[in-house]
């Protein structure tokens, strides 16, 4: 299953759909890409509930699908997606599920509150548009940083990482969410959970959709290869 980006505002499951038709050629793979509900008129937990109930679909439904061999991922909200998908999987939902993998995910609603840093954050995706984003799909109730904010909501504020399927992340040196998807990422290896880390110098957020740049071809192809992976049980 790969979850689309956008902010949790915005995008479709069509978005990238060049790169899942490449994907599923290269895999041999059934990919499914939700169409979730979009805040803020649809805040949290409506995307995540969505999401569940398409993996709970291919899980039990979908004759085409191996359930035994079930990867999520997706890239930047759908990668946070992602990562609480993996996080109420594990407490509640108990599917089968091989990996997880994570593309400059949106994780943090913290990273609203921290002081600009004059390197990451200024391409593609700004403090500004991410204070949108997080304020959008908390809801009035949550303002970005507020303690009661659920480990669902905002996957970094999970306490306990351990027992979630293996992970690969990749973000950018100019990526404003470059300092959370370090930190999920090395907190996660803490865990136990086998990770692999891939911070790319030079590459701002969204990289993975910019087909025509040795960048985004790189990183194209490292997903692609470390999914192989994990569907071949290495």
């Amino acid at each position: 299953m790969w979850i689309h980006g956008g902010g949790y505002v915005g995008g479709l499951p069509e978005h990238g759909q060049d790169f899942l038709e490449e994907m599923a050629h290269r895999l041999g793979a059934v990919i499914v890409s939700p169409d979730y509900r979009l805040a803020p008129e649809n805040p949290y937990p409506a995307a995540l509930n969505d999401c569940r109930d398409v993996l709970d679909w291919m899980h039990r439904h979908v004759d085409d699908v191996d359930s035994s061999q079930l990867l999520i991922g997706g890239n930047s909200a759908g990668a946070g997606l992602a990562a609480a998908l993996a996080l109420i999987n594990r407490d509640q939902d108990h599917v089968p599920v091989l990996g997880q993998m994570l593309i400059y995910p949106m994780l943090d609603d913290r990273t609203v509150l921290r002081p600009a840093d004059p390197w990451t954050g200024r391409y593609v995706w700004t403090p500004e548009q991410n204070a949108f984003g997080w304020r959008s799909v908390l809801g009035p109730d949550w303002p970005p940083g507020d303690p009661a904010i659920p480990a669902y909501a905002a996957p970094a504020r999970a306490t306990d990482l351990s027992g979630l399927p293996r992970a690969f992340v990749a973000t950018g040196t100019l990526d404003l969410f470059l300092d959370e998807n370090v930190d999920y990422a090395r907190r996660l290896m803490r865990a136990g959970v086998p990770t692999g880390l891939h911070v790319e110098p030079g590459a701002v957020h969204g990289y993975l959709g910019m087909p025509g740049t040795r960048l985004g071809r790189k990183l194209r192809r490292t997903v692609t290869d470390t999914m192989a992976e994990w569907l071949s049980g290495r």
